[in-house]
């Protein structure tokens, strides 16, 4: 499988993956009833568990054109060294990004956020 794809899949896993942190955390905090159930009673999320959530709700927001740029190198028979580095700043950009918004380090997670951006930047090179 090209790293592009496969860069693109673990994207996805830790898209799923960034759940946890901040179910547990509301389950810690306010209970599995709360975790559990709708959520329209939880006080809004403070701390590493709002942080959590938010860094959950960037990479879902990340991951939705990074997804459309792989698939649109990939119909267009562009996959060469760009993207294949881009692909890997992008993954591996936002592994860390989220670790650093969990644990929160303000200006570092912007700056690995930027890097991220610029992964995505090497397939817009490489698809025009």
């Amino acid at each position: 499988m090209p790293i592009e794809l496969t860069m693109l899949a673990l994207s996805a896993v830790l898209c799923v993956v960034l759940v946890l942190p901040y179910t547990n955390g509301i389950t810690l905090k306010y209970g599995v009833g709360a975790a559990a159930g709708n959520r329209e009673d939880v006080p809004p999320l403070t701390g590493w568990i709002g942080r959590s959530r938010r860094a959950h709700a960037n990479m879902v927001e990340n991951l939705i054109p990074f997804t459309a740029l792989v698939l649109t190198a990939q119909a267009a028979g562009k996959f060469g060294a760009l993207t294949a580095l881009g692909a890997q700043l992008f993954f591996y950009a936002r592994l860390v990004h989220a670790a650093v918004y969990i644990v929160g380090i303000p200006y570092l997670r912007t700056l690995v956020w930027i890097v991220s951006v610029v992964g995505m930047a090497l397939f817009v090179v490489a698809i025009f």
